[in-house]
């Protein structure tokens, strides 16, 4: 079974017992739920939508690491203008426990109540008065 979920603008194609770099979440618990989800497929039966809005990822955060360097180079042709500098992206890493698909949702029957069957018999009766009373009166 896996996932895919949208964390840090970016999209993750996960499933149980997977390592993945994010982006750096601030303050975060020891365990991390990704909900809604985007897609997610149980042994070849695929669920989008509403259908995977009730799933849920479970993840264990396993620390926080600098990505790799990014050099960066501005320069400028003939004026002498050249300027170096790098970036480290600040990443978590967690690791996902669980893909579940969620109990379904049961549709359930809307019960007829007590007080609504005597409103019915109290406009039967109404419109009974009404066509037994002559029209002109």
């Amino acid at each position: 079974m896996y996932a895919v979920i949208k964390t840090g603008g970016k999209q993750h194609k996960v499933k149980a017992g997977d390592v993945i770099e994010i982006e750096y979440l601030h303050g975060v618990e020891d365990t991390i739920t990704f909900h809604p989800l985007l897609v997610v497929d149980d042994d070849g039966h695929t669920h989008v939508g509403k259908e995977a809005e009730r799933a849920v990822v479970t993840a264990k955060l396993l620390g926080e690491q600098k990505g790799d360097k990014v050099k960066v180079f501005k320069y400028k042709n003939k004026s002498g203008y050249a300027r170096r500098s790098g970036h480290r992206q600040l990443l978590t890493l967690v690791e996902i426990e669980d893909v579940s698909l969620g109990a379904p949702a049961r549709k359930v029957a809307p019960k007829k109540t007590e007080a609504e069957e005597p409103q019915a018999e109290v406009a039967e009766a109404a419109g009974d008065a009404a066509a037994e009373a002559p029209a002109g009166e």
